[in-house]
This record gives C-alpha cells, sequence and structure tokens, in this order.
C-alpha cells in the first residue's frame, strides 16, 4: 500500500512477533514507511520554503492565516481592582474585575506567578492585554504600571494619562507590551469607559 497522506491519514499494518519477514512483505513495509515520512517532510515543509502547500511556507507569510471569529481566553473576577493588580497574560489576554474598584491601583504585568513577561517574550516581539474595572458611586483609575514589578511609564493615547476612573461605568484599558530589550519594555495605553 502507497501513502495516502497528506489526503488521508495511512493505516499500516504493524508486524507482530511472529509475522515471517514476507507476512507483511518486509520491503513493502519499509517503502510505505519511507513514503509517508517523505510526504509529512513535503507537507511541514523545510525552513524558507516556497512551497506555497507546505505548513513553513503558510505559517511564515503575514498574510497567510485568515482568523474567523476566534474564541478568546476572558479572566473574568468577581473581584475589585485595588493595590496591586497583576495581569498574567498566559492566562488570558483579557481581564474583567466584577465588583467596584476600591481605591486606585497598581498593574503589573507578568507572564504568571511562575513566568516573568521578559522570560516569554523575545526582543521586538509584544503582546496586547485589555483589562475591564467595574466603577461605583466613587470611582478609581490606575496610578501605577510595572513590568514583571519594575516601574514603566507608557506612552497614551493622544498623550491623555488617566487622572480619574468614571462612576457607575466600566472602564476599560487596554496596553501593548513591546519588549525592546532585556528586562527592557515600551508600553502604549488607551483608556475607554462603557455604561
Amino acid at each position: 500500500m502507497a501513502s495516502n497522506f497528506p489526503t488521508s491519514l495511512d493505516n499500516f499494518t504493524n508486524p507482530t512477533s511472529t509475522d515471517t519477514l514476507d507476512s507483511p512483505p518486509h520491503d513493502v513495509q519499509h517503502s510505505d514507511a519511507n513514503d509517508a515520512i517523505e510526504n509529512l517532510q513535503a507537507k511541514v515543509g523545510v525552513d524558507g520554503s516556497a512551497v506555497a502547500t507546505s505548513h513553513d511556507y503558510i505559517l511564515n507569510q503575514p498574510t497567510g492565516l485568515t482568523l474567523k471569529s476566534p474564541l478568546e481566553d476572558w479572566e473574568v473576577a468577581a473581584t475589585a481592582a485595588t493595590g496591586t493588580v497583576n495581569i498574567d497574560v498566559l492566562t488570558a489576554g483579557a481581564h474583567y474585575y466584577t465588583s467596584n474598584a476600591s481605591a486606585n491601583w497598581t498593574y503589573n504585568f507578568r507572564g504568571d506567578g511562575s513566568n516573568s513577561l521578559d522570560s516569554i517574550l523575545a526582543v521586538g516581539e509584544a503582546v496586547t492585554v485589555s483589562s475591564l474595572v467595574t466603577q461605583g458611586g466613587t470611582a478609581y483609575y490606575p496610578t501605577a504600571f510595572q513590568v514583571d514589578g519594575s516601574a514603566v511609564t507608557p506612552e497614551w493615547q493622544n498623550a491623555a494619562a488617566p487622572t480619574a476612573g468614571n462612576t457607575n461605568q466600566i472602564d476599560t484599558y487596554t496596553f501593548t507590551i513591546i519588549k525592546t530589550g532585556s528586562a527592557a519594555f515600551t508600553v502604549f495605553g488607551s483608556a475607554t469607559t462603557f455604561g
């Protein structure tokens, strides 16, 4: 049986310890395995492949992938934004705090409790995260920003850092964090409100 991959999966007969070398034929087993390996290599592609159907080619083209309504992981927490709010980018890209903020807070962006953001990003890579904060009759806002516990000063959209929260609304903060060097980051921030 010749390999059918990649149009369908192969179903090879695996010889047992009691089979003779001609049942299934030994040379056919090797030929089938070789064909399957060659087809798999062609499908995956070599580094820098110019074959438009190879995975290497598709994954290295900026327009090679089309996202259609991707699902996102959100962290929805029935807690208030207060104190130091750790934004764990390995947990979710969006964080929603459903209880009313109870004081101004500090954002700390990190990989998670065990991984620094510095360790998961290469220089030139970035991550974008959003934080939705429910506000009550007294509104609060973020007053300090950190990456892996070290202070950073975001560059704000329209050069306007937030100076207050919005009462009885849901304030939304979005940050793009670009790693520019070892433990060095540029942070771009924007704020809006819903309600």
